[in-house]
């Protein structure tokens, strides 16, 4: 990691946010508890998750984290257990003939917890945390409760100090029901933007609706916002960003459509100051049944019938159409590169005067890049 959030509260230091001490966790999970990496924020049957780690045999542990006093840590972490022993996700990389270990880890634990735990047939290991200060270095020191000898870790940390002290509001039951739709790696990323916007300024809030999700300064008319998550009547989620205009070369923003494959990856498509983008979708979905016929036209090395005849021609005039929006710096949908994309990997277009212009299809964006400019905009317009 590069860096840590810390806050100072008394005599005594605490990570900012519950989000921040699961990032330090997660990128020392090897060092701290053996485990290796699994999820994060990882939705299942209702519940989320904070980290999801594997043994060296695949067993598979669960890991719950509070940044400050909690007494339900016992029953949050019993409800993850059944949710995961019920559905039994990623049986692939899972061994669910081992039992599901159980971390609770918490900068202090409550009489609660204790009796909790002393009354509960399910095995749960408490971990205390605490930060520790020298002359010139900050320490994560944690121990393991349940161990005669209470051995102690200790792991240095890059640190940060920042002026906030909330925590990252848990996900409100709406967006949890929309999340229940969606694919795992879908739920991952939503979920890791939002903690990354919500994170970014004290001043970032966020505000729901029945179909959407968005972030910024309040709801007013004078508000800014950077972000939304807007899921369409399919249950389908959809990102938007304000960025700039003219394929985010402009200084002026407007709400941008992103495309992205849940990967990283992704497109800003267009920009869509209401709604969902109805005509966008409509576009979308010819472009798409008209890239399968040109794959197929390609695959059997051209068409002499009449319908591969008319499907070439409607080919050049979509490439054409294509090629007027690249001079204008206007974006592309994924479906508008995918036409271009299917016999080459570059576009040559003639431009005024006889000019070429040479388009390469290597590259897309980074969707946590993306983010991250919308998020710099939005301070910006402050």
């Amino acid at each position: 990691m590069d860096f840590v959030n810390l806050i100072k509260t008394g005599n005594s230091l605490k990570f900012a946010t519950e989000a921040d001490l699961e990032d330090f966790v997660w990128a020392n999970l090897k060092e701290l508890f053996g485990l290796i990496p699994l999820k994060r924020q990882y939705y299942v049957n209702g519940q989320i998750c904070d980290i999801l780690g594997l043994r060296e045999d695949k067993q598979l542990v669960v890991v719950e984290l509070k940044n400050a006093e909690d007494r339900y840590i016992v029953q949050q972490l019993t409800r993850y257990y059944d949710a995961l022993q019920e559905v039994k996700p990623l049986e692939d990389e899972i061994d669910y003939q081992q039992p599901i270990g159980l971390i609770a880890i918490k900068p202090n634990f409550h009489r609660d917890n204790y009796i909790d735990k002393k009354y509960h047939h399910l095995s749960i290991d408490f971990f205390e945390f605490t930060i520790l200060v020298d002359e010139f270095n900050y320490y994560f020191q944690i121990k393991n409760l349940d161990l005669d000898n209470e051995k102690v870790l200790k792991i240095e940390i890059p640190h940060y100090n920042r002026e906030r002290n909330e925590d990252i509001p848990s996900p409100s039951r709406g967006l949890i029901n929309r999340l229940a739709k969606c694919s795992s790696e879908q739920q991952e990323e939503i979920l890791k933007i939002r903690q990354k916007v919500l994170s970014f300024d004290k001043r970032m809030e966020e505000i729901s609706s029945a179909v959407s999700f968005r972030y910024g300064n309040g709801n007013s008319k004078t508000s800014k916002f950077c972000a939304e998550f807007y899921f369409d009547s399919k249950g389908i989620p959809i990102i938007f960003l304000w960025l700039g205009l003219k394929n985010n070369s402009s200084d002026r923003i407007s709400r941008a459509r992103i495309w992205t494959d849940w990967q990283d990856n992704a497109l800003l498509e267009g920009y869509v100051p209401s709604g969902i983008g109805v005509k966008m979708n409509l576009s979308k979905k010819t472009l798409s049944n008209r890239v399968k016929i040109m794959d197929q036209i390609v695959a059997n090395k051209g068409s002499k019938d009449h319908k591969g005849y008319k499907s070439m021609n409607q080919h050049h005039k979509d490439r054409n159409r294509i090629a007027r929006k690249l001079n204008n710096s206007e974006p592309l949908t994924y479906e508008e590169r995918q036409l271009l994309e299917i016999d080459v990997n570059e576009f040559v277009h003639v431009i005024g005067g006889g000019r070429l212009n040479t388009y390469k299809f290597d590259h897309y964006d980074s969707l946590n890049g993306l983010v991250d400019v919308a998020l710099e905009k939005w301070r910006k317009r402050l």
